[in-house]
């Protein structure tokens, strides 16, 4: 093969000399697949390439290199290229050609081995097991059919196309075959392949006019500098920052220093910045090159950009402030007419209040009365409400309204016309009191006029009526603080209760004695009860020690001592008065019980009744406590011995019933006076049984047993009745409570009524009876088995009722 290509020869020497530059016959042949290869031999592998010099050359076809002149009058292979005549390209630029030999022929249409028709394809399996088909037909395959889950795949083998001529891919145009375009059928844009195709094909194409481009000019218009002005102007503030670094430009000959990173994107090529470049064989010296003309043009377009900037931005500047200069316009005659309304008003103000002052001087014809002038302040308040919230109202009522106030009330006097002022004081509290204060006291009066009023004006007429007011008729003074009690402030009625008639009831009470003072004391300390409440605590324990020592030598017999000590019932605290009732009351009742003789044929009542007279006053387990102790023992033995002597039962019936009579129903309920009754019962009960040889009255045993069903029917009645009551009164409490709050079984609803009347209901811990938990309600040990409620009695358990079970433990 020859390597003519590769070797070339000195035109002066004729030496052969190597040529490394990669020439247009390398570019054709590298496309050409069936060109010649040249293979080393195995002992050129191994030694070398050698070559003789001194030999022959054989020469072997591979095209004669023709002349530049004939290279370049001949046509491009490319249809796309034009011819270029001799007389406009340099002969140092032409290429040199070569043309191509070996086994690329031109004339051949394809490559060697060309396409073949698809028809037989597969044909060969007719040779084989067919292995390849039956796989496929496993797997679920259609012949005739594509590939893939949905036969998305192509039926028929990529189709190839030949091309028109030597140029690479698509050089020609479109090569998509008829299958490609029916199983690809979205069409590129023929235009736009054609656009790529020839740009990316002039950039390994020779300029034939030398290199030399023709220039490009861009205009800019006046709204693209404005725009860009407004853009470079919206800087973030890292930005902004960054715009203000000094940056020192060391890349050039000389030392630059700028003041923001926007100059260096923006510099300039300056003459004699760059060294000159030689100019080498094949460059062309340029015609016409003025770089300082070229600069100082462009620094003139880029002042002129920025002049056109900073306009833009002055004049937008102007629109804007023009704009806030309107509305600070706008704003500032909203606040000028604002202001002379102010002042309009203040001056009418003004001119209400100098004719309240010429109205209040002792020569003024038409003085100026209270009620004028709080009309006048109710016309400043309603028409002038700004101008009025905003004036010192303190100095103006110290001005105006005290000395008419002092006027007013000279003459008053508090205990004979209580009400006298009430109405046009509340009017002034309307008018004069400061609501933006929160709470209101002593140290107040600086801030409001009405409390500096009240305490200046009308408090010394108080004091001074107080001081000359006798306690026990207290009935004018607690008139006159009812009447006064909504009108003036909280704290001063407080220092009048706390410093003025505290004082004056404590010295009254010291010098009260309940044994030579006519008038009882509660005629004179209970109506202060609705306005001092809690403040009289301090009172009530030297009013019980007083009549404690009254009640010493007292006898239940005397009963002013109830009308005394009645009214202080609801007054005391609940144990305070069961104390003072068990210490001073119940003592004498006890001896009273004792003197008391049981005689049925001749009974005196009196001193039975003046013992029960008090209940109601002491407390029924105190009353209960007294009957067990001082009377139902006597009563049982004078039963005893009456049914040892052959009595009449009917009239011990009669004289049973007679006694239970005298109690009330909540006594009788208590279980231990039902017990000393059922007892008597039983008494009666043996004595009529026991008797069967002696002489028995006829009827008499039938007739005590009538008697005792009867008694405990209307017992267990009456419990039943109590019960259904209080469930009644339990369902209306609860009416509007929570479902949880409601008693879900007997042990919740005794647990309710534990609460209820202050006892302890809690369970013992480890002990049971008969597997059922015990507890303790109060002092009395019990538990519950199938919502009875069993009590433990001195050998067994006993049944018993909630209200029995509530009245023993109290």
């Amino acid at each position: 093969m020859s390597m003519s290509h590769l070797y070339g020869t000195d035109g002066e020497d004729g030496v052969e000399m190597e040529n490394f530059e990669v020439s247009d016959w390398d570019l054709q042949n590298e496309f050409n697949p069936h060109r010649q290869r040249h293979r080393q031999s195995k002992e050129e592998a191994t030694y070398g390439v050698s070559r003789d010099y001194s030999a022959p050359v054989n020469f072997i076809s591979a095209g004669l290199k023709k002349s530049a002149a004939e290279d370049i009058s001949e046509e491009d292979s490319d249809e796309d290229e034009k011819p270029v005549k001799q007389e406009e390209i340099p002969k140092e630029f032409v290429p040199k050609k070569l043309k191509t030999g070996g086994n690329f022929k031109p004339s051949q249409k394809g490559f060697v081995g060309g396409t073949k028709s698809f028809v037989d394809f597969g044909s060969w399996e007719r040779h084989t097991k067919g292995i390849g088909q039956k796989l496929l037909q496993k797997m679920g395959y259609v012949p005739g059919r594509g590939l893939g889950k949905n036969a998305q795949g192509i039926i028929n083998p990529i189709e190839a196309k030949q091309r028109k001529g030597k140029g690479a891919v698509g050089a020609y145009g479109s090569e998509r075959t008829s299958q490609s375009l029916q199983d690809f059928p979205v069409v590129d844009s023929e235009e736009e392949a054609e656009e790529e195709f020839q740009k990316e094909l002039s950039q390994w194409r020779k300029d034939p006019n030398g290199g030399k481009k023709k220039p490009k000019y861009s205009y800019k218009t006046v709204e693209e500098l404005k725009a860009k002005g407004r853009i470079s102007k919206q800087l973030s503030a890292p930005q902004k920052e960054l715009s203000q670094v000094k940056v020192i430009d060391m890349t050039g000959r000389e030392q630059k220093v700028y003041y923001s990173y926007s100059q260096i994107s923006h510099k300039h090529n300056i003459p004699d910045d760059s060294p000159q470049q030689p100019l080498g064989k094949d460059s062309k010296p340029q015609g016409f090159a003025l770089p300082e003309l070229e600069h100082n043009l462009q620094l003139l377009i880029d002042i002129t950009e920025q002049e056109i900037i900073q306009n833009d931005r002055q004049l937008q500047y102007e629109r804007d402030m023009v704009v806030n200069l309107t509305h600070e316009i706008q704003k500032m005659s909203e606040v000028l007419s604002h202001e002379e309304t102010a002042i309009g008003n203040l001056s009418k103000v003004l001119e209400m209040v100098e004719e309240c002052e010429r109205r209040m001087q002792p020569s003024c014809e038409n003085p100026l009365t209270l009620d004028e002038c709080a009309k006048i302040f109710e016309t400043l308040q309603d028409k002038y409400y700004e101008e009025y919230r905003m004036s010192d109202r303190v100095d103006l009522a110290v001005a105006i309204v005290y000395p008419l106030m002092k006027d007013y009330f000279k003459n008053w006097d508090p205990l004979k016309d209580c009400t006298y002022g009430t109405e046009i004081i509340a009017k002034w509290k309307s008018l004069l009191e400061n609501d933006d204060l929160l709470s209101h006291s002593g140290q107040d009066l600086s801030t409001d006029a009405f409390h500096r009023l009240m305490w200046e004006i009308w408090m010394p007429y108080v004091r001074n009526i107080v001081a000359q007011w006798q306690p026990r008729n207290c009935g004018s003074m607690v008139d006159f603080l009812d009447s006064w009690v909504n009108v003036i402030p909280v704290w001063i009625l407080d220092n009048i209760l706390d410093q003025l008639i505290f004082p004056k009831l404590q010295k009254e009470v010291e010098s009260w004695n309940p044994l030579t003072d006519t008038v009882p004391i509660h005629s004179w300390i209970h109506p202060w009860l609705p306005l001092m409440q809690a403040r009289l605590e301090p009172l009530y324990s030297p009013i019980r020690n007083k009549l404690a020592n009254a009640l010493q030598k007292w006898h239940p017999s005397d009963s002013s001592a109830k009308l005394i000590l009645q009214p202080w019932k609801d007054v005391f605290t609940p144990g305070s008065w069961e104390a003072f009732m068990v210490k001073n009351i119940v003592p004498k009742l006890g001896m009273c019980l004792n003197e008391l003789i049981i005689n049925p044929h001749q009974q005196h009542m009196d001193a039975f009744y003046w013992v029960i007279d008090w209940e109601g006053m002491i407390s029924v387990s105190s009353l209960v406590g007294l009957l067990e102790k001082h009377f139902f023992p006597k009563w049982l033995q004078v039963l005893c011995s009456w049914l040892s002597n052959s009595p009449n039962y009917e009239e011990i019936t009669k004289w049973y019933l007679g006694w239970k009579s005298m109690f009330s129903d909540q006594v009788l309920a208590h279980p231990s006076i039902k017990d000393k009754f059922n007892e008597a019962l039983d008494i009666m009960n043996r004595a009529v049984s026991s008797s069967v040889g002696g002489y028995m009255q006829p009827g008499a045993r039938e007739n005590i047993a009538y008697l005792t069903h009867t008694e405990r029917r209307k017992d267990f009645q009456y419990e039943a009745m109590q019960e259904r009551r209080e469930a009644e009164n339990m369902a209306q409490r609860g009416i509007g409570m929570a479902a949880s709050s409601v008693p879900m079984n007997f042990k919740d609803l005794i647990q309710t009524k534990a609460e209820e009347h202050n006892i302890v209901f809690m369970p013992v811990i480890g002990k049971r009876h008969e597997g059922k938990q015990l507890y303790t309600f109060g002092r009395i040990v019990i538990y519950i088995d199938r919502g009875v409620v069993f009590v433990q009695g001195e050998k067994t358990w006993v049944p018993t009722s909630l209200q029995s079970l509530i009245d023993m433990a109290k």
